[in-house]
């Protein structure tokens, strides 16, 4: 491993949410980029991937779900963790099978979410270690 710091892509519609996760990543050591749309982190993810995207699923306009599946269709190899406030085994279901590494519910713990990340960077970095969905 590199001694060049993670960058991390946060997507949330709330801005309380952006600004802790901002605040948790960064004292962790995280390079942090915080959009409050699927569709604005989307424009960006063009110019540049980040390491991991952490992603609120119910958002309005472009859903994250509709965020993973633009990521699934163009090819971008980019590990989700998924967080959301409105758990359901439907939703579970369907942000798991559009390829998020990990999904969580909100309030996330840090203790919860910084191994959730590490595990889904080495999922890609390491494709044949065992991402161990959460």
């Amino acid at each position: 491993m590199t001694n060049k710091a993670r960058r991390i892509a946060v997507v949330d519609d709330d801005r309380f949410v952006l600004r802790a996760l901002r605040r948790l990543l960064r004292a962790a050591g995280f390079e942090v980029d915080t959009y409050e749309s699927g569709a604005s982190f989307l424009m960006a993810v063009a110019d540049h991937e980040p390491d991991c995207l952490v992603l609120d699923l119910h958002m309005p306009q472009t859903s994250g779900f509709e965020v993973q599946a633009h990521l699934t269709d163009s090819g971008k190899r980019i590990p989700v963790v998924v967080i959301t406030g409105d758990d359901t085994p439907e939703a579970r279901l369907r942000a798991l099978s559009l390829g998020a590494e990990c999904y969580l519910r909100k309030p996330v713990e840090k203790s919860v979410l910084l191994p959730a990340i590490d595990a889904a960077i080495s999922s890609v970095t390491h494709p044949n270690s065992n991402s161990g969905r959460h």
